[in-house]
């Protein structure tokens, strides 16, 4: 792992199927109506607890074991529907063992809309 730098940014992204949907409603038992029955497009309403996985990627691509994470939830997503995430180092402090580090992620739909924002604080292990 490379030092972490504040300002470093990671992009990825993602769109939930109705199976994601199926067996996330399975697992968490968040298996509302919405979740489960499909509109006139043939989507879903993806569960804000499956949304929320979105930023666990560049999260778990930093090695960061994470301490700490704040949602803002602002527009419902939907199967079918592509969710670019974009991941910001906002600040990292060196200490002897580790660096403490933090880190928004914004996603957004096709339309440009935000639909997620989150924080997360967390440390990395430095190696060896």
């Amino acid at each position: 792992m490379s030092r972490p730098r504040a300002g470093e940014t990671r992009t990825f992204e993602r769109t939930f199927t109705v199976e994601d949907v199926q067996r996330f409603a399975d697992l968490s038992g968040d298996d509302q109506p919405r979740h489960a029955e499909p509109d006139e497009d043939e989507r879903v309403m993806v569960q804000g607890s499956l949304t929320a996985t979105l930023p666990t990627k560049p999260v778990s691509d930093s090695e960061v074991l994470a301490s700490t994470t704040e949602f803002d939830f602002h527009r419902p997503v939907y199967t079918g529907e592509r969710i670019a995430c974009r991941s910001t180092g906002e600040s990292v402090a060196e200490r002897d063992d580790r660096y403490e580090f933090t880190t928004d992620v914004v996603c957004e739909n096709d339309d440009g809309e935000t639909v997620l924002t989150s924080t997360t604080d967390g440390i990395i292990w430095k190696e060896g």
